[in-house]
């Protein structure tokens, strides 16, 4: 049988001031254009369908917009869980009478927990849960972190699983060794958040939401989808796509990937303001793009964004690389323990603290002779 895997819509994302709704609405409609064209057994999507509890109004429009054109006019059954950003309540509004044109959505969790069948495959939905709600709902005291509760959930899919069936777990969770960013909310403090690979074992696909790229981590059987776009500049350099999954009967399978357009890329420039004015600098590029941009102009410069605005509309975010450097010194001065230091070496710290150039000899020497005065002349008061 055949299913594609997705995760972290994060529909109602709000990015830098910017609603990226419109975003989202165009890739989506390329999605459903591709679950016709591959005509899946299924389409899961694990968790952060939306990207806050109480989404905007045009988020939960897109969704239902989507889901029914999927589900309903496609005939396309929909697996779906609540992630660590969405309200397990408003999403399980429903899912009752859902089932019935087989649109599974699972926001919270349930004790019984019972697989849906598809053509010959065993899914088993389980949304983010916290650690706490595990152990009182299994009354099981010896959980404390987001391992204990995955291996208390698997150990209970395990009394009734079908080893002999290809059985898909799908879940919301930061597998040890995967690569987070920027936009991925915590789970836990510490390494309470992680759980290990093992775990999933039992399983012949692990079907995964959280991390936002499809590369964030390597296995054989464990795989993020990664998200419907870019969400942050530190996954500017991401690639994006839709994992299809050809499964046959033994639960070996065979996975490949489509990529969606979006609208808008999101990518980092660099250079000299003047440069990036030139209308030749970024011409292969789309200018509309939403930018960060690092600018490596040392001297005062007037109203720069509003100019990189004139060319490059949707610029997010600007910073400057001097500033950047002046930052990290800075930050490098406040960390050196205190320690006695003489008079020009304080001074050769604050000289590269303000001014990040180099503190030459012949600086050194001139400022040696004009301290030395300065104590000679403090002595003879």
């Amino acid at each position: 049988m055949k299913f594609i895997h997705t995760a972290d819509w994060h529909l109602g994302k709000l990015i830098h001031g910017v609603y990226m709704t419109e975003e989202q609405r165009v890739v989506l409609n390329q999605f459903v254009k591709l679950v016709e064209e591959e005509q899946p057994d299924a389409v899961i999507l694990a968790g952060d369908v939306y990207d806050r509890s109480v989404p905007p109004i045009d988020a939960v429009e897109l969704l239902n917009d989507i889901m029914f054109k999927i589900n309903v006019e496609l005939k396309i059954p929909v697996l779906s869980i609540a992630g660590n950003h969405d309200s397990p309540e408003r999403l399980s509004f429903g899912n009752s009478w859902y089932r019935q044109s087989q649109f599974y959505l699972m926001g919270k969790l349930e004790k019984d927990i019972q697989p849906i069948h598809i053509n010959g495959v065993n899914f088993y939905l389980l949304p983010y849960t916290e650690p706490g709600i595990v152990r009182h709902l299994f009354d099981n005291q010896s959980i404390h972190s987001h391992q204990d509760a995955m291996k208390a959930l698997v150990n209970e899919i395990e009394k009734t699983l079908n080893p002999n069936e290809p059985n898909v777990f799908v879940g919301h969770a930061f597998v040890l060794g995967g690569k987070e960013t920027d936009s991925e909310r915590t789970l836990s403090i510490g390494g309470s958040g992680c759980v290990t690979a093992d775990v999933f074992a039992p399983f012949s696909y692990t079907a995964l939401g959280h991390l936002h790229s499809p590369d964030a981590i390597k296995h054989d059987t464990i795989y993020y989808s990664g998200s419907l776009l870019k969400y942050s500049f530190s996954e500017a350099r991401q690639r994006k796509s839709i994992s299809i999954i050809d499964m046959k009967d033994d639960g070996s399978f065979d996975l490949r990937f489509r990529s969606l357009q979006p609208h808008h890329d999101m990518r980092e420039i660099e250079g000299y303001l003047d440069e990036l004015l030139d209308p030749s600098y970024d011409e292969k590029e789309n200018v509309n793009d939403y930018l960060k941009v690092t600018l490596l102009d040392e001297g005062t410069i007037i109203d720069p964004i509003n100019k990189l605005r004139q060319v490059y509309p949707n610029v997010l975010h600007l910073e400057r690389k001097i500033d950047l450097i002046n930052l990290k010194k800075r930050h490098s001065v406040h960390s050196i323990k205190a320690e006695k230091k003489s008079e020009i070496e304080l001074f050769q710290l604050f000289y590269e603290q303000m001014t990040t150039e180099e503190f030459t000899e012949e600086k050194r020497a001139v400022m040696t002779s004009v301290i030395n005065k300065v104590l000679q002349e403090e002595g003879a008061k």
